[in-house]
């Protein structure tokens, strides 16, 4: 069942300037009576024929450069607004965060906020009361919350306002950009929330743009361009796209200076929503293979639980490049990331990549659990643009004499006090 139902939405603004000017009233009023219609100069499309669903339980993404209608988007599903044409169904209780204090009157305590948001979102004020505790200890708000409103920071407006929303346990939470102006620990402290929503099969729809985020935690992704949707499914190749079509601009504005690109044509959308695996980048370098290889150098497919592993990639510059980031990623069956990682998050300082070359990225000890896994393994800028993205195209396979369950399997031990004996650990 999906908790969100987009189809074929449009939203057209009208732009009032110096020019709508009228002579006299009876002239405004016959020409307000005209209507308008949106080939009119005056007019601005900010969704353009916009399609989309989001299953129930499932967190999804949407990307995309300032005034690409994201915002817009997530205020029509919240209801702030009707869509100019076609159609929005929402199914459950939602919970919006779009704007810092949004809904939060100043002159009042952020005590009396909290009773007044909960119950606008649909709690009666003994469940709000019920919750209130938890609300104001989640935002860290205990020595402030019977201070006026007006006399918060931006934070702490922030906070609060995030808090209500995810407190009053909606079936769907819509979250607009708010993360970026927290402090790195209730950012924290916010991700693990999401983490919980969506072990607890709530829906999430994020605008963001902080594209690992996505990547980390959505199951698809929207990417927008001026209104219209040019990417949507696996959420690592619509931010890949989104960060591809941006490197293009700035290589276009820097290689033609005087040019201008706002009359072009933009490309049609890409349905990427059944393609997990796949391969894309520019191919300014490309991964020419790769290889899983055993601790005495020789080629395997399937390894023994804690053996340790060596994954190399055969990788080619076609130009000299001083901008560059090895990656690996190592998903479950289901996708699941385990692990992922690259040069530039260890701290590696790219110096000068040029013709072909070997990088090896060695596991002392692989211990998963027994099963299949796919690898992703990518060359990228520092910026995350993908020269070259092998999305889950590789295959290893772990076997263990053990039927243990999880993902991981970390080296451990048994000890038992007197008064047990067992043999065997």
């Amino acid at each position: 069942m999906n908790a969100i139902e987009v189809r074929d939405v449009r939203k057209v603004y009208r732009r009032y300037g110096r020019r709508t000017q009228f002579g006299t009233l009876k002239s405004a009023l016959l020409s307000r009576g005209r209507g308008w219609d949106s080939n009119d100069a005056t007019t601005f499309e900010a969704l353009r024929g916009v399609s989309f669903d989001v299953a129930e339980g499932k967190t999804f993404g949407i990307v995309g450069r300032n005034g690409s209608g994201k915002s817009t988007m997530l205020k029509l599903i919240a209801g702030i607004g009707k869509p100019t044409s076609g159609n929005v169904r929402v199914h459950g209780r939602v919970s919006a965060l779009i704007e810092l204090g949004a809904g939060f009157h100043p002159e009042i305590s952020g005590r009396d906020n909290v009773f007044i948001n909960g119950m606008m979102l649909g709690l009666s004020k003994r469940e709000v009361a019920k919750r209130f505790d938890e609300i104001v200890a989640f935002a860290d708000m205990q020595d402030f919350i019977d201070a006026p409103v007006k006399t918060y920071s931006s934070g702490m407006y922030m906070r609060l306002g995030f808090s209500v929303a995810i407190n009053v346990d909606p079936e769907v939470l819509l979250v607009d950009e708010v993360l970026a102006v927290g402090d790195e620990a209730f950012t924290h402290k916010c991700l693990d929330k999401f983490a919980d929503l969506k072990r607890r099969g709530k829906t999430v729809l994020l605008v963001t743009h902080m594209l690992d985020l996505v990547t980390r935690f959505c199951d698809e992704a929207l990417w927008l361009d001026h209104g219209v949707s040019r990417a949507q499914g696996d959420p690592q190749r619509v931010t890949d796209a989104d960060r591809m079509a941006v490197a293009a601009a700035e290589e276009r504005a820097m290689s033609s200076p005087t040019m201008h690109h706002s009359g072009d044509a933009p490309p049609g959308p890409t349905d990427m929503s059944t393609a997990r695996e796949g391969r894309w980048g520019s191919r300014e370098a490309e991964i020419l293979g790769v290889e899983f290889l055993r601790r005495d150098g020789t080629p395997a497919h399937v390894f023994e639980s804690g053996e340790p592993v060596e994954i190399r990639l055969h990788v080619r510059a076609h130009q000299r490049l001083t901008d560059f980031v090895f990656g690996v990623g190592i998903f479950s069956a289901d996708g699941v990331c385990c692990y992922g990682t690259n040069t530039d998050i260890e701290g590696g300082q790219p110096g000068e990549f040029s013709g072909d070359a070997d990088v090896g990225f060695h596991l002392d000890s692989l211990a998963l659990i027994a099963g299949s896994y796919k690898v992703d393994v990518a060359v990228h800028r520092r910026d995350g643009t993908p020269y070259d993205y092998h999305r889950q195209l590789h295959t290893i396979r772990i076997s263990s004499h053990v039927n243990d369950t999880g993902l991981f399997r970390p080296p451990h031990r048994w000890t038992f006090s007197s008064g047990i004996r067992m043999t065997g650990l």
